[in-house]
């Protein structure tokens, strides 16, 4: 059955598609499409739910702090904290740490072991050396993707659950988009918020899939003795071994993995949480008395491992707002505002003002050496 002609039809309802969607509504008619029962299923409804200003490296820091002052200002953070811990042998780690995050607006300071034990008590002595970051919160993920599926509801967007995409074809300026259940839609532009399933809509499409790999990430949770503090910060590895931290009384832990995957419904592997285990154990004096839950996420990441914000340079209608790692939550506010822009054609504004949208562009996959490359 074909439906009504839309300006926009978002393809998936995670915090990706329902940030993008949210923010092209007022100036549109919007479609979001998501496959599953109900939206944020996959990652959204999987992170480990913190705003951390060095997550993603330089290239992300611009969107993280932009979404940082959205967040605060509406409530969706949390004071946490974070460390980054290293012992005598991960000092030059440290020492490029520093200098890898040196004048991009964060705030980091140097810890010794006596900084390290007042934070977190449990670790064990070799443990002597870390970078502090105050500004780290945790995120109310759930309510921030409420957030914005009230904000798609109030433009009069419509959202299809169960309307997973199988078939995309252009004719005559308009998307024909097929469902697996035998419905059609049809609209002008296609927004690819697919996320694990980005380059197979782009492969849809007959656009050039931009070699977006999912990576499967593994959390487990854990009830220890002694209790965990409730003020304990996010702690990580320097060398990206583990990081863990404290949700409702009980550890949530992470091998920090990027396994590659296909796109799926991710499960934790047994081998993944038996070592994170032993890594946790060997750092601290926590005692394990259960592992309550575990599960795992997909996090997908372009080549440079940066986003991608903007239009298809070779297929006309089709835009990307895909490829955002693990901090897609974290910078969801200006990222979306900046992917809406960039679309529309609109100016930056307040929350925009000073990111370099051509950084996160497709085009940048485009040219010549990159193309030959591909």
């Amino acid at each position: 059955m074909t439906r009504l002609v839309y300006d926009f039809a978002i393809i998936g309802a995670g915090m990706a598609g329902a940030s993008i969607a949210a923010e092209l509504a007022p100036y549109a008619r919007v479609l979001v499409l998501e496959a599953e029962d109900t939206p944020g299923y996959h990652s959204t409804g999987r992170s480990a739910a913190f705003w951390e200003e060095c997550y993603g490296g330089p290239g992300v820091v611009p969107l993280t702090l932009a979404s940082g002052t959205f967040l605060r200002e509406h409530g969706f953070l949390s004071p946490r904290g974070a460390l980054y811990i290293g012992r005598d042998q991960d000092r030059a780690q440290i020492d490029a740490f520093i200098q890898t995050f040196s004048g991009t607006g964060v705030t980091i300071e140097r810890l010794g072991r006596a900084g390290l034990a007042a934070r977190v008590p449990q670790l064990r002595s070799d443990w002597c050396d870390a970078i502090w970051e105050p500004a780290c919160a945790d995120i109310d993920v759930a309510g921030l993707h409420q957030h914005y599926l009230r904000e798609l509801k109030r433009a009069e967007a419509d959202l299809v659950c169960r309307g997973r995409v199988s078939a995309l074809h252009r004719d005559s300026g308009r998307w024909k988009i097929t469902t697996e259940s035998g419905d059609d839609f049809l609209a002008a532009n296609v927004v690819n918020a697919a996320g694990a399933w980005a380059d197979q809509i782009a492969a849809f499409a007959q656009a050039r899939p931009l070699g977006i790999k999912p990576m499967r990430r593994t959390v487990v949770q854990l009830r220890v003795t002694p209790d965990v503090r409730a003020d304990q910060p996010l702690v990580l590895d320097i060398n990206g071994a583990f990081y863990f931290k404290p949700d409702s009384g009980r550890l949530w832990l992470s091998p920090h993995d990027e396994i590659p995957s296909e796109p799926c419904d991710a499960a934790p592997e047994e081998i993944d949480v038996a070592r994170v285990i032993d890594r946790f154990e060997k750092a601290t004096d926590w005692k394990i008395e259960a592992v309550e839950r575990k599960w795992a996420g997909l996090r997908s990441f372009s080549p440079d491992r940066l986003p991608v914000y903007g239009t298809d340079p070779q297929v006309e209608g089709f835009h990307w707002f895909a490829g955002q790692g693990g901090f897609g939550i974290q910078t969801a506010p200006a990222a979306a505002r900046l992917g809406a822009q960039a679309i529309l054609g609109n100016e930056a504004d307040s929350l925009t003002a000073g990111i370099n949208r051509n950084v996160y562009s497709p085009a940048r996959y485009f040219t010549s050496e990159t193309v030959t490359a591909a």
